[in-house]
């Protein structure tokens, strides 16, 4: 899937190879820092303790956005995630999601339709989307579906490997 040839950069500004995850249930959230959502990293770090070593795993995307709540440097933001909510999955710099800056792996995202059929642009920070292994198929959660929602956690366990 064309997600896997997207080039991106971690947080720390590193190249960072989305192909290291084709074998894997990836589940992508745009973040941000100071988000009435925010306390939705817990439950992102819960799926990724309660998953990693079954083949999942969590990918932040910080985004500024939506209402200016991801401001923060690289530096400012993984001290606030690690820090705050102990966050272990992978962080990639900070993106956007919508708008004529859309980063590419977004570009494919937002072609997913979620659980009533809606596609298009990301509606605030904290949307999910579940990528099976190999990109086989996409299940996208708006932001107000919690991490530990019933419907998440069945999404992960349907894409789980093997």
């Amino acid at each position: 899937m064309a997600i896997y040839d997207t080039p991106m950069h971690s947080l720390q500004g590193e190249p960072l190879d989305l192909r290291r995850f084709e074998d894997k249930a990836l589940l992508i959230v745009n973040v941000a820092s100071r988000c009435g959502l925010t306390p939705q990293y817990s439950g992102l770090e819960s799926l990724q303790e309660q998953y990693a070593d079954r083949g999942f795993t969590v990918l932040g995307v910080p985004c500024n956005q939506f209402g200016g709540q991801e401001p923060g440097s690289a530096e400012e933001i993984e001290a606030f995630c690690s820090t705050t909510y102990g966050v272990s999955f992978p962080m990639t710099e900070k993106l956007e999601v919508n708008g004529s800056g859309r980063h590419r792996l977004y570009a494919a995202l937002t072609e997913v339709a979620d659980a009533e059929g809606n596609a298009g642009d990301i509606q605030w920070n904290f949307e999910k989307f579940l990528v099976a292994p190999g990109g086989q198929s996409i299940v996208r959660f708006r932001p107000t579906t919690e991490p530990s929602a019933p419907e998440v956690a069945a999404a992960i366990e349907a894409a789980l490997p093997g």
